[in-house]
């Protein structure tokens, strides 16, 4: 089996929890923040929303510099309303798996880095990267979301069974 065959079965599995998180993210409460160093909803619900770009990132390119000296920091795009979150988060989606849909064993195999200001943080294998920086980042988000629904009294949807708010019963 290739690679991305297995990258994939999991990629339409997280993919489909991760947009019912989504789902329930409220206009009204993209301001709240569960503390005063925490990302807002709305801002980590954006950012959830663009990680499946870093699929294209890592499979594209050998190394992406978040705050390049000659050009300016990347910058994560973010909704307004949920409606555009969706749709932001659909369409990374889609592009990230058509390209990790044609990602060769030998290209997951190669190095990438990531950088900033020119200082490589880290190098690994773009398998180890897709595996750690990509779809643990986003499940480890997505279960953030995940509380601050709770925080807000508004139901966490089932993931990998049922939560407490759907029984599935």
């Amino acid at each position: 089996m290739a690679i991305r065959d297995a990258f994939l079965a999991e990629f339409d599995n997280e993919i489909v929890g991760t947009r019912k998180t989504l789902e329930r993210v409220p206009e009204s409460k993209f301001a709240w923040k569960a503390h005063d160093k925490s990302f807002s909803m709305g801002h980590l619900a954006s950012h959830i929303a663009n990680l499946p770009t870093w699929i294209k990132f890592t499979l594209t390119q050998d190394s992406i510099d978040l705050m390049p000296v000659d050009k300016p920091k990347m910058e994560t795009p973010e909704a307004k309303t949920n409606k555009e979150l969706l749709a932001m988060f659909d369409a990374n989606v889609k592009e990230a798996r058509e390209i990790l849909s044609k990602a060769s064993d030998e290209e997951m195999h190669r190095n990438w880095s990531l950088m900033g200001a020119g200082k490589v943080f880290f190098t690994m294998p773009k398998v180890a990267v897709l595996r750690s920086f990509v779809f643990n980042h986003l499940v480890h988000h997505r279960a953030q979301l995940g509380v601050y629904l709770r925080l807000n009294d508004i139901p966490v949807p089932s993931l990998y069974g049922p939560s407490a708010d759907e029984s599935g019963m």
